[in-house]
């Protein structure tokens, strides 16, 4: 009997790569906005600077360069789906996207630490 798709590892690689590009989604706007803060109110963009040095917000930089590497490897899969043959290799290859995506998002991390 076929186990369902939902159960299958590739499936997770679906799921995170969408909810990755929500997160990115969700984050962009607000990056954007601080931006402009640079250009309309410097003092704003200082404070918001000093906020970013605490350490709470560090890990959340991490988890923010860890959605944007996950979500690149992902596309970059879907790329693949899309212009090579299948294989087996398919789960091997999602999985080492993720780690590859937590290494880039660690070293972030710890330079920011």
């Amino acid at each position: 009997m076929k186990a369902p798709a939902r159960s299958h590892p590739l499936w997770f690689a679906f799921v995170l790569h969408r909810l990755s590009g929500l997160g990115l989604a969700l984050f962009l706007p607000a990056h954007f906005w601080l931006l402009s803060q640079a250009l309309t109110n410097p003092a704003r963009l200082d404070g918001f600077l000093q906020f970013a040095e605490i350490p709470l917000v560090k890990l959340a930089e991490f988890g923010l360069v860890f959605l944007l590497a996950v979500h690149m490897f992902g596309g970059l899969r879907l790329m693949a789906l899309e212009f090579l043959p299948w294989s087996d290799r398919q789960k091997s290859l999602a999985a080492g996207a993720v780690g590859v995506a937590f290494l880039i998002s660690g070293t972030f991390f710890l330079k920011a630490i």
